[in-house]
Formats: C-alpha cells, sequence, structure tokens
C-alpha cells in the first residue's frame, strides 16, 4: 500500500489483490503496465521473423536477403547445400559478387572431427561430408570472381548464418536434428553489441582461422 500512496506501482502479488478488492483490472489502476506490455523490447525489434524449421523458411525469403546486399554476403554452415543446389540462388550470389559485393562461403572440412561427429549425431554417418563435397563443385563457379571466397571451416558448428549487410538468418542447431529441421531466426543489426552483432562476430572468428581453397 506504502507503494501505491508514494505513487509506485505495487508488487505483482499485491496488484492482483488490490484489482480484485475494487472488482476492476489492473490496467485501470496502473495504466502504465498495458503500456510496458505493449512496448516491444530491443530484442524484439532485432527480431524480424522466425520459423519453427530451415524448410518452413519461404524461398522467396532466401532470394529477398541475398538480393538486398550491397555490400557482403556471408555463409557459414558445414555443407549448405540447399542454396548450392538453386541455380536461382546461385546467379543471385555471382551477380553481386561481379558488381563488387564481397561474397564469403564458409563450408565444413569434410573430413574434420567435428563433421564427423555431427553425422553421427544427426544418424546420418558420412552423408554430411558428402553433401560438402558436392556444395564444393557447386559454389566453385563462384570462387572464380574476385570478390568471392570460399574457405574450408573445422570448428563445432552451434549455428548456421547466412548475411546479406546487416540482415541475418541464423539456423540455431539442436543436437539430434538435422540442420534443416532446426528453427531460423530473422535478425537485423542496429547497433553495436546487439543480437546479430554476435553472430557477425561469431562469423568473422570462423573466417580468420578458416583454410582458403585454391
Amino acid at each position: 500500500m506504502e507503494r501505491w500512496i508514494a505513487g509506485r506501482v505495487p508488487y505483482p502479488r499485491h496488484r492482483g489483490s488490490l484489482a480484485d478488492l475494487l472488482d476492476v483490472d489492473e490496467y485501470e489502476l496502473w495504466p502504465c503496465l498495458a503500456q510496458r506490455q505493449t512496448q516491444p523490447t530491443q530484442e524484439a525489434v532485432q527480431i524480424q521473423a522466425a520459423y519453427a524449421h530451415r524448410w518452413a523458411v519461404p524461398r522467396k525469403v532466401w532470394v529477398q536477403l541475398f538480393g538486398s546486399a550491397e555490400r557482403e554476403i556471408g555463409i557459414l554452415a558445414y555443407a549448405a547445400l540447399f542454396l548450392a543446389e538453386d541455380d536461382g540462388i546461385l546467379r543471385i550470389l555471382a551477380d553481386k559478387a561481379r558488381t563488387g559485393v564481397r561474397v564469403r562461403i564458409l563450408l565444413g572440412e569434410p573430413d574434420s572431427r567435428h563433421v564427423i561427429e555431427r553425422g553421427s549425431d544427426e544418424g546420418v554417418a558420412d552423408a554430411i561430408a558428402a553433401k560438402i563435397r558436392n556444395s564444393l563443385t557447386l559454389y566453385g563457379s563462384l570462387a572464380k570472381i574476385d570478390t568471392a571466397e570460399i574457405r574450408l571451416h573445422s570448428t563445432t558448428l552451434y549455428a548456421s548464418i547466412y548475411r546479406a549487410d546487416d540482415d541475418l538468418l541464423v539456423n540455431m542447431h539442436a543436437y539430434g536434428a538435422t540442420a534443416s529441421h532446426a528453427p531460423v531466426i530473422h535478425v537485423r543489426h542496429t547497433t553495436p553489441g546487439d543480437m546479430a552483432d554476435t553472430y557477425m562476430a561469431s562469423f568473422e572468428q570462423v573466417w580468420r582461422g578458416a583454410d582458403e581453397q585454391p
């Protein structure tokens, strides 16, 4: 009661009792609570969309993502074969690279311990290594463009990252689930140190330690 008299909002355990006593809704007594409920958090502003599975992300979202790039495109995955097999996506990546957009693709080292373990965890044996080799062949034409580069990494992949300038689609992996079945969030970099910044920094760290392809 003292908080209320002093102009402060009572603790939640007391608000309900007061509202019941007066037979009104809490928001009628304290309108500021409704404002707090409707005002988006900084994290909510950064998250543009969320998908239960990567396979549920519409193709047009991938097209819009890479097609919107003006400075750089980054792909960090083990195989990213679903993109490499899409001729339309490959054309977008190539066209962007030819116009000066920096295109960087990070794929898993097929024979690395982490790739082998991921295949075992997902119950697909050496299928991931085979997908990576297929992807290297399909992405190969991009490497001939000066502003495009492919590297192989040997890191534990906690999330696959697909970036176009300040927009990222982040495929968050779950133990025992294939990447295509794991969730994806669309985050936008707005301020230093935000959610997207964390993934952008992770990409750069993997890039620095990856092996260049001839």
